[in-house]
C-alpha cells in the first residue's frame, strides 16, 4: 500500500495539494512573499500526529463502548533555532471529556496509542521525542502519561 500526495504550485508561494481526493492548501505569510491563505507545511505534521493518536483512542473507547462526550488534542512542536528550521520536540496533551467511571480505560487508550498504535508517532519518535501528558479541566478527565 501506498500514500500518494500530488502538490501544485499555484504561484508567490501557494502550493495545493492532493490528498485522496481533497485539497489542502498550503501557503506563506505575506512577509515571505506568499498571501497567507493557507498554513505553512511544517504544522501539518502536528496535525498528523493529532489526528493519528485521535483516531486510535476513539476506535479504542468505540470497541470497549465508553461513552466519550468530547476529546481536545493538542500538540506543542519544539522548533530549532537555526537551519534547517526543524522540530526538536514534541508534546501531546489528551483532553477528554466523559464519565469518570471510564478514566482509566480512557488512560489506557492513549497509552495504546502512543506506544503501540500510532504511526505518525512512531516515526516522529525516530527523529526527537514526543512526549504526552494530562491537564485536568473541571468537569473533565484528561488522560496521559504524567
Amino acid at each position: 500500500m501506498q500514500h500518494t500526495v500530488v502538490s501544485q504550485w499555484m504561484g508567490k508561494m501557494q502550493f495545493n495539494a492532493l490528498v485522496n481526493g481533497h485539497t489542502v492548501i498550503m501557503d506563506a505569510p505575506e512577509r515571505v512573499g506568499g498571501e497567507d491563505v493557507g498554513p505553512i507545511p511544517k504544522p501539518f505534521i502536528s496535525i498528523a500526529l493529532s489526528g493519528c493518536t485521535g483516531m486510535d483512542v476513539v476506535s479504542i473507547l468505540r470497541k470497549q463502548e465508553v461513552d466519550l462526550m468530547d476529546i481536545f488534542i493538542t500538540v506543542t512542536g519544539e522548533i530549532s533555532k537555526g537551519h534547517p528550521i526543524e522540530y526538536i520536540a514534541a508534546q501531546v496533551k489528551y483532553n477528554l471529556k466523559g464519565d469518570e467511571k471510564d478514566k482509566g480505560a480512557a488512560i489506557e487508550a492513549v497509552n495504546r496509542s502512543q506506544n503501540e498504535l500510532c504511526g505518525v508517532s512512531s516515526m516522529m519518535k525516530k527523529a526527537m521525542p514526543i512526549s504526552w501528558c494530562s491537564i485536568t479541566p473541571r468537569d473533565n478527565y484528561l488522560t496521559g502519561k504524567p
